[in-house]
Parts: structure tokens; C-alpha cells; sequence
């Protein structure tokens, strides 16, 4: 009853949403990349050295410096290195500060500095002291850079500015969708006040488990462009009812009834994808998932309960503020252009015609005129032609995606500002790729001589550029050995390096003194985690796929609808796989988001972005199949419903879409990779979605299957169809049967 109690629901979510800020501001966790896979044996290898090595693994930074003219021995440039290390050794939380380790040519060295502490216990306070004491080496005519755990920490990206591009994008969509100031806002305090509350939560959730950095960031990605597509559907539909002679209480009832029925199915299928990640045994890609269903769900909850109680409070106002200019009038006085697809409109007066018209039957009915109704109905009559064009445009974006390679992130696909790539580049040039980024290799239960001859043995291959003498651990039970290969982390080659050693070095070295050598170290525990999501990705794509089927089952309780629906969001997301593989990895149009040469998708990306998609991209087909299903149920013709259905929903879809396409990309100017990968593929994937999937295949699709798209099993055609002349039905989708629902739902 949020539209006839209104004061109390805005009250109940304004204290929610300040209370749990407060609180997840005073007692929530830090977000930390927390690169765990278990299972796989670069883990192992980490966990057993940790166990033998008490230092090893501990919070770190690195150090680089570089001579840009001369070395590194000008006593006067010694000095400053000497005097920024004693600085360092007296900071807070540092345990040890390693002796400088110069370049083969003399003019870089790059050092270690650890701490005492774990990585949630320290703040961005630590990398800033690193910063200060550097100013003395700077002022010597050294550049000094840093990379590690640390820096990162200090260093994490902000969303601010992208946020208010999207943001500002969205109220420009809905200005010109809604001709009004006040209904163009509404979906964007809706959002606002619901991103509030979800990245509380998500912070909350961080004192629990470990949040990587880059969640945060996606959960408010999700959430603004599913928030405003929410409130923007169910506004669109309040507005109706308003110029069809509702009350606004019962307008807002029905409107809840109907389109956040709707909202309901679409906010659950992409919660259910996300939490899929869980699936994906890999503890960060689930804390992704968790962190972005929490947002969306709030969002979801926040369009179903706000929104209805904003829209109960301004009844008829909802369209106060008009835009003349945008409120252009045909010869009917009704709404045209972009506000008349869309919603805007109202009863006469109240900003002009209305949109959308209500039939007999209760069920939106625009005009058979309109671009939409008489696209439709072209499709409809070339529906064989359009359904096999439009599969083969799909299968064609997606034919990049046979190529897709799984890399490893390191600092190298850092924007070149960022003093983490700076740091990484110097390094490359003057230590050789692979500093960036050694194989720490652990021996354990091996006799004596058992390391050494490992390390004999890896100094003859000719990736390898250098091997470390074998440390021995004080309880003598194991033994580190630091493999530098020739290639950067990223390159096949150090891959292949990797899976050599473990499938044919190590056993020949050890075959002698026995003992297991563990290959690990941030490398290798990419490559492995590589390894996994190819081994992981199916079971995560059937159960995602297997869930979202499911929900939409038993939400049209028509399995073939469902099964097309499932088909074609899989063909938009091999879309978007094929657009982020040809842009990334192959390099075109990589200056437009500001990379600078080409990376391999990152081993997580697969498995996030599909959740993702599986989810966001249902969005539209479920409102579409909605009022497609709305008008079957009324007139019992396929036809006339893929038409009404494609008619009443064209505008409202565009609309909402372009929202979401300028928020995901608005992202792209966050300065991580993985973001960009992110809000490029989202965005591919809703504008392949609101185009050529629905305003395409669907209809073609539908017109094929015709009264067998909505069988259900045990019953008759006669039964299915007995709603055109009065037989009801069991209502559809929202139980819209032609009977209004109880006000303020």
C-alpha cells in the first residue's frame, strides 16, 4: 500500500538509506583484491611457502627508481636513495626494507618494502608517506615509481566523474522521453536514493568478506543503469493509466501490478545470474557477484516501493514542468516524437495527450499507425527472411569470439599516467619483461640437492632468464627458487613456460631426491586461474541459463517462449563477447577508451560479464514478451500481439536502453581495464538488444511460432485462445486479466 501511505514509505527508506551509510561507514570492511583460487597449485604453492616462510607473502610495495640521463651512482643521487629508505624504515606498520637492487645497465633499481599488517588493516595513508619520502630522490633528478599491494590501495580508482556523465545522460534521455522536469527526475532519485543504500550494504558486507576494488564499481555500474530502466518502466505505465482516468492511487497500484510485475521477474532473473558466480569456485568472481545482486536488488525493491509512493504523492503533478518545445501535438492532440513513445503525456492539461491508449480488454493499444506498429507488421509479413538476417548479423559480431584469449592482468594494461605502469615499464626496460612479474617455485620433501638440481635444470631452457640460488627454509623442509622467464607475464610464452615446468622439468630434476616442486607466484596463479574458468565456465553458463529459464517458465508459464528468450539473450551476449575481443585483444578502436596497445581479456571477464548479461540482457525481452503476452491473453491473435506488443513497449524500450548504454559507457572513462572491458560489453549488449534482437528477431521469431510460442503442457489450443471472446484466461504477466489492481500495491 506504498502509493496510499506514502509519507510513511519515503520516510522508511530516507532513515534506511542514512542509517546504513552511517553504519557501513563506521563498521563496514575495506575493499582488498584478494586473488585466492583454491584448489588449483600455485595456491598450494603460496599456502605450503607461507607455512615454511613466515615472511613470505607479506603485505608488500615496490620501489623503483630511474636515471633518466646518467646512473644511479652519482653520489649525490645514492644519497637521496639512502636518506628516502631511512625515511621509509621509520614509517608506521613497515617491517623491512630490502637492500636496492640495481639494473644490469645502471641506471634503474627497484627495492621491496614490507609490512607488518594485513592489507584490510592499512589505508591509503601508507602509499602517501611512500610518496612524500620520495620528494628528496625526485629532487636529485630521479624518477621514483611504486607498484604492490600498497599502491593500489591508494591509488583505487574513482567513479565520480562517470557517474555524473551518466547520470546527466540519462535526465537529458528522460527529459526529452517524458517532456517534464519532474517526471524525468524521479527515476534518478529513485536511483540515487537507492545506490545510497546498496553501496552501504556492500559495504557492510565488506567487514564480512573480502570485496575486490573493482566490485564496487561494477555494483554501482548495475545499479544506476537498472535502477532508472526500472522506474522508468513503471512511471511509463502509471502515466497511462493516469490518461486512461485513474486515480492516482489506483493508477500506481496498477502500475505496480503489471510493469513491476515485470520489474519483479527481470530484477530476479539478473540477481539470480550474478549470485551464478558463486558457482565459478573462485572466491572474488562470487564476491563480484554479491556485490552487484545486492545492489540491483535494492534498486529492484527501491522502483516497487519509492517510486509507487513518490507517484501516489504527485498524482497528476507528475507531469508539472512541461518543455513546450518537447511537447510537440499531432492532429489528435496526442503526444508525438520521442515524449509520445515513451510516456509523455498526460490527461489534457497535465502536459499534453497521453501515449498509450487502453483497449476493451484493458491492454495498452497505440495507434496501428505508429512507426512501431507498421514495422511490425513488415517484419511479420517477411518473418522468415528477417528471423534467418538477423541470426546471421548476430553469428557474424560473434565470430571474434573464437579467437578470445585469456591473459593475466598485471600493472603493464594500467593507464600510462598511473605511477603503477610508469613503475612496470621501467622495470621492462631496464631488468628485462619478466621482473615484472618472477615464478616463485616451492620445494618441498626433496633430499638435499634436490633444489639445486631443479635449478640447474631450469637454467637450460631458453625461456628462462634467470634462476635465483635455492633459499632453504629454517626448519629445513622446503626451499624457494625464483624463475625470471624472458617474456612479460601476459605473453604465451611464460604460460607454456609454466605448464612445461609442471609437466616435464620439475619430475626429471626431481626424479633423484623426490620431493614436489610448486609452481607459483602471481603468474602463475593467473595462468591457473585461467585454467579454472575454462573448466568452470560451463557448468556456470548451464546453471545460469538452466535458473534464468526457469524464472521466465514460470512467469509465462510457456516453455517455448522461455527456451527463445534463453537463445537469443545467449546470442547478444556472444555479440558482445565478439565486440570485447576485437576491441581489446584485437586492437580496433582501442584509442577511442583510452588503451594504449592491445591486452588479452582477463581470466575473470568471461565468466562476470556473462552473469551479467544473462541477466541485464532478459530485461528487455521480459517487458516485451510481457505486453506481447498482455494482448494474447486478451485477443487469442499472435499476430496482432507481437504487433500491439512491439507497438506499446518500441518507445519506453529505446529509451530505456539509451540510459543504460550511456551509463555503461560513461564507465568507460574509469581508468581500469577491466572496467572498460566491463561497461564496453554492457553497452554492446543492450543496444544489440533493444535493436536487432527486439525490434528484429523477436518479432520475426514470434510470428513463425505463431499460437505454438505460447503452449503450455496439458493445454488445449481452444483453451489458450478462449480469451478473445471473453473466456478470460488466467491474466498474464502482472495478472493483467482486465481487472484493475488494489491501489498502491
Amino acid at each position: 500500500m506504498c502509493a496510499v501511505r506514502p509519507w510513511r514509505t519515503v520516510g522508511a527508506w530516507l532513515v534506511a538509506a542514512v542509517a546504513l551509510l552511517a553504519v557501513g561507514q563506521a563498521a563496514g570492511g575495506t575493499f582488498v583484491n584478494d586473488f585466492r583460487v583454491p584448489g588449483v597449485e600455485s595456491q598450494e604453492a603460496t599456502d605450503t611457502a607461507r607455512d615454511h616462510f613466515p615472511a613470505f607473502g607479506a603485505v608488500d610495495s615496490q620501489i623503483v627508481w630511474r636515471a633518466p640521463d646518467g646512473t644511479l651512482d652519482d653520489p649525490k643521487r645514492s644519497a637521496a636513495v639512502r636518506r628516502m629508505l631511512a625515511d621509509i624504515e621509520k614509517q608506521p606498520d613497515v617491517s623491512k626494507v630490502d637492500q636496492p637492487l640495481p639494473s644490469p645497465n645502471g641506471k634503474a633499481a627497484t627495492t621491496t618494502v614490507s609490512y607488518d599488517q594485513e592489507l584490510g588493516d592499512l589505508d591509503t595513508s601508507h602509499y602517501e608517506r611512500l610518496d612524500e619520502a620520495a620528494e628528496g630522490a625526485r629532487a636529485a633528478g630521479l624518477d621514483v615509481e611504486f607498484r604492490g599491494m600498497v599502491i593500489d590501495l591508494g591509488t583505487e580508482p574513482t567513479t565520480s566523474a562517470a557517474e555524473l556523465v551518466g547520470v546527466g545522460a540519462a535526465l537529458i534521455v528522460l527529459i526529452i522521453a517524458f517532456g517534464s522536469l519532474v517526471a524525468a527526475g524521479l527515476p534518478l532519485v529513485v536511483a540515487a536514493i537507492g545506490i545510497v543504500a546498496g553501496t552501504a550494504l556492500v559495504l557492510l558486507v565488506g567487514a564480512v568478506i573480502d570485496i575486490p576494488t573493482s566490485a564496487p564499481i561494477i555494483a554501482v555500474m548495475l545499479g544506476l543503469g537498472a535502477g532508472i530502466d526500472y522506474a522508468l518502466f513503471i512511471l511509463s505505465r502509471f502515466r497511462a493509466q493516469l490518461a486512461a482516468g485513474d486515480a492516482p492511487a489506483d493508477a500506481a497500484g496498477h502500475a505496480s501490478a503489471v510493469a513491476g510485475h515485470a520489474v519483479v521477474f527481470a530484477g530476479g532473473t539478473v540477481v539470480v545470474a550474478i549470485l551464478g558466480l558463486s558457482f565459478a569456485g573462485i572466491p572474488f568472481v562470487g564476491a563480484m557477484g554479491i556485490a552487484g545482486a545486492i545492489t540491483v536488488g535494492v534498486m529492484m525493491v527501491a522502483a516497487l516501493t519509492l517510486l509507487p509512493a513518490l507517484l501516489g504523492l504527485l498524482g497528476h503533478r507528475v507531469n508539472a514542468l512541461p518543455l513546450p518545445k518537447l511537447r510537440r501535438t499531432g492532429r489528435r492532440g496526442k503526444a508525438t516524437g520521442a515524449a509520445a513513445a515513451v510516456g509523455g503525456g498526460g490527461p489534457e492539461g497535465q502536459g499534453g495527450g497521453a501515449d498509450l491508449t487502453l483497449d476493451a480488454h484493458g491492454v495498452a493499444a497505440p495507434p496501428t499507425d505508429s512507426r512501431a506498429a507498421r514495422w511490425g507488421g513488415h517484419v511479420h509479413r517477411h518473418r522468415l527472411g528477417y528471423a534467418c538476417g538477423a541470426t546471421a548479423v548476430l553469428v557474424a559480431l560473434t565470430a571474434p569470439l573464437l579467437s578470445l584469449r585469456l591473459g593475466n592482468p598485471d600493472d603493464g594494461i594500467q593507464p600510462p599516467d598511473l605511477t603503477q605502469r610508469q613503475a612496470y615499464d621501467h622495470i621492462a626496460e631496464n631488468f628485462g619483461p619478466g621482473w615484472n612479474a618472477p615464478l616463485v617455485i616451492t620445494v618441498t620433501d626433496a633430499e638435499r640437492g634436490g633444489a639445486e638440481a631443479l635449478a640447474a635444470e631450469l637454467k637450460r631452457d631458453p625461456e628462462v632468464a634467470r634462476v635465483t640460488e635455492p633459499e632453504r627454509s629454517d626448519d629445513g623442509a622446503a626451499s624457494l627458487v625464483t624463475v625470471v622467464p624472458r617474456h612479460a607475464p601476459q605473453d604465451k610464452e611464460v604460460s607454456d613456460l609454466v605448464h612445461r615446468i609442471r609437466d616435464d622439468l620439475a619430475p626429471r630434476a626431481l626424479a633423484d631426491s623426490g620431493g614436489r616442486a610448486l609452481v607459483g607466484g602471481s603468474t602463475a596463479l593467473q595462468i591457473d586461474m585461467a585454467d579454472v574458468v575454462g573448466e568452470r565456465l560451463p557448468w556456470v553458463v548451464l546453471a545460469v541459463v538452466g535458473a534464468g529459464t526457469l524464472l521466465l517458465v514460470g512467469m509465462f508459464r510457456a516453455p517455448v517462449v522461455a527456451l527463445k528468450a534463453a537463445v537469443m539473450t545467449l546470442l547478444s551476449i556472444g555479440v558482445s563477447f565478439g565486440v570485447i575481443t576485437a576491441m581489446f585483444q584485437w586492437g580496433w578502436g582501442l584509442d577511442l577508451v583510452g588503451v594504449d596497445k592491445t591486452v588479452p581479456i582477463m581470466s575473470a571477464v568471461p565468466m562476470l560479464l556473462f552473469a551479467v548479461l544473462f541477466g541485464l540482457s532478459m530485461d528487455y525481452e521480459v517487458f516485451l514478451l510481457s505486453a506481447i503476452r498482455e494482448s494474447y491473453e486478451k485477443t487469442g491473435d499472435p499476430r496482432r500481439a507481437v504487433i500491439a506488443g512491439l507497438s506499446s513497449t518500441a518507445g519506453v524500450i529505446t529509451a530505456a536502453a539509451i540510459i543504460m548504454a550511456c551509463v555503461f559507457l560513461s564507465f568507460v572513462s574509469v581508468p581500469e581495464t577491466l572496467i572498460k572491458i566491463i561497461g564496453i560489453g554492457l553497452a554492446t549488449a543492450v543496444v544489440i538488444d533493444a535493436t536487432l534482437i527486439r525490434m528484429v528477431l523477436v518479432p520475426a521469431v514470434m510470428g513463425l511460432l505463431g499460437d505454438a510460442a505460447w503452449w503450455r503442457p496439458g493445454r488445449r489450443k481452444e483453451e489458450a485462445t478462449a480469451v478473445a471472446s471473453g473466456g478470460g484466461g488466467d491474466g498474464g504477466p502482472g495478472g493483467a486479466g482486465g481487472e484493475r489492481a488494489p491501489a498502491g500495491r
